[in-house]
């Protein structure tokens, strides 16, 4: 044992220094400021040739290490590791038409509450299980919902409110937690853009019966590709894990037997007394696990994370600083009271009358090296996938269509240091200058 610890050692020595050979090299070469990145050293690689050596390639130590410490760093009770956020959303939703849950189980047409300024798969998972979205608009400024309809929206066949966090800023979750016990309605949060992020002194993500986190690339932490559905509630938890594997009833880690004890003592539907309980299946499900080694570069990731939103929220404050003097031609991000933000990006949306288009504000900030990006869908109800789904739309989609037309945001990721945010400001200033 000792002799293979010590080739281990060997091994993450040389890796530490290939780490700071090659990929310290290529980060110094970068050229444009990316909205977004990867921002790792050499423990991730470290973690990552561990879990390789192991070669348990399916979740295992890893994994649990990782679903343990999020759950730590959040105050959240199950943490389910999954292969994407957009997996984590479908998971969430489909576990809301689990007939485990009774009569509080969503059936097809029932309503979820929503808003149509979103990413796709905040949506998507609504219409895939046959329930209908209620959208509501969003404010400029936060790209929220706007909580103080929401109350109004409901109808008798309203069952759920799902909404994300959007680019990192919580929701007026004071309000929304409350429409939502008041009604027994569910309540799911969309958490992927906002891991970090607090409302009353409390993470966001943690407010909701569900709550989902993403681990993409240009997320507050990344494993490649990679999410979680977050829940206090034990049967939530149970649901998501049988949705997760397969569909399977039984709820046994990868390579374990018989933690129930009753392996072959279950008699369930109509299958045979005794029937093994691994090949038992509870749910129409799916296969949407994380593999060990990408967790293995999460928890190390994790380790980083209040760094992370540090410097995401300094880059934040320095772009917020000087831009304020063009709030006469730019809406800036604006946040709730009792918020605490985790910013993921910082959004900014083109007045009526400023003189130029969004449009042409963010093809010279492209030309001059600094990348841009919309948010996400715009308005989701007009792109081709979903122009034409099944939905009710409460009170209009105003602010909604002017994100689609004038908004748009830049990066604050940990990456983009001091003299890159000095470099973004000196192009607002150019274009300005220009105008």
């Amino acid at each position: 044992m000792r002799r293979k610890e010590r080739i281990k050692q060997d091994i993450f020595r040389g890796v530490k220094e290939f780490y700071h050979l090659k990929h310290r090299e290529q980060e110094r070469r970068q050229g444009k400021i990316g909205y977004a990145g990867r921002v790792y050293d050499e423990k991730e690689i470290i973690n990552l040739v561990d879990s390789a050596l192991d070669f348990w390639l399916t979740a295992g130590r890893f994994a649990k290490r990782f679903e343990k410490n999020i759950c730590a760093f959040l105050g959240a009770r199950f943490s389910s590791l999954v292969n994407s956020g957009s997996s984590a959303n479908l998971l969430a939703i489909s576990a809301l038409g689990s007939p485990k849950l009774g009569k509080r189980r969503l059936n097809p047409g029932d309503e979820i509450i929503t808003t149509a300024s979103c990413f796709p798969t905040t949506l998507a998972p609504i219409i895939q299980n046959g329930f209908t979205p209620v959208f509501l608009d969003v404010d400029l400024g936060t790209y929220n919902i706007q909580a103080d309809k929401i109350e109004k929206a409901i109808s008798k066949k309203t069952k759920a409110i799902f909404i994300a966090h959007t680019l990192g800023n919580p929701a007026d979750l004071g309000r929304i937690a409350k429409i939502a016990a008041k009604y027994k309605l569910w309540f799911c949060e969309d958490n992927c853009d906002s891991l970090g992020a607090k409302y009353a002194g409390k993470f966001t993500g943690t407010f909701g019966h569900l709550s989902t986190l993403s681990f993409y690339p240009a997320h507050h932490i990344t494993t490649g590709e990679g999410g979680a559905v977050l829940t206090g509630d034990p049967l939530l938890n149970r649901i998501i894990n049988s949705l997760r594997d397969w569909g399977r009833d039984c709820w046994c880690d990868s390579g374990v037997d018989d933690t129930c004890k009753k392996r072959f003592s279950w008699k369930l539907g109509t299958l045979a007394f005794g029937y093994d309980h691994k090949y038992v299946y509870s749910h129409i499900g799916y296969n949407l696990k994380l593999t060990e080694m990408q967790a293995a570069v999460g928890l190390a990731q994790l380790k980083k994370l209040p760094e992370f939103i540090r410097k995401r929220n300094n880059n934040f404050r320095m772009l917020y600083q000087a831009l304020e003097s063009y709030q006469d031609a730019l809406i800036l991000p604006r946040w709730e009271k009792k918020a605490i933000p985790s910013w993921f990006a910082f959004p900014i949306t083109v007045r009526p009358g400023a003189g130029f288009s969004r449009n042409e504000l963010t093809d010279f900030l492209e030309k001059a090296g600094v990348q841009t990006r919309l948010i996400f869908a715009g308005n989701v109800l007009r792109q081709p996938a979903f122009k034409d789904i099944k939905c009710r739309v409460y009170a209009g989609l105003s602010n909604t269509d002017t994100i689609m037309n004038d908004s748009f945001f830049i990066g604050v990721y940990p990456g983009i240091g001091r003299a890159q945010i000095k470099y973004i400001l000196k192009q607002f200033k150019t274009f300005f200058n220009s105008r």
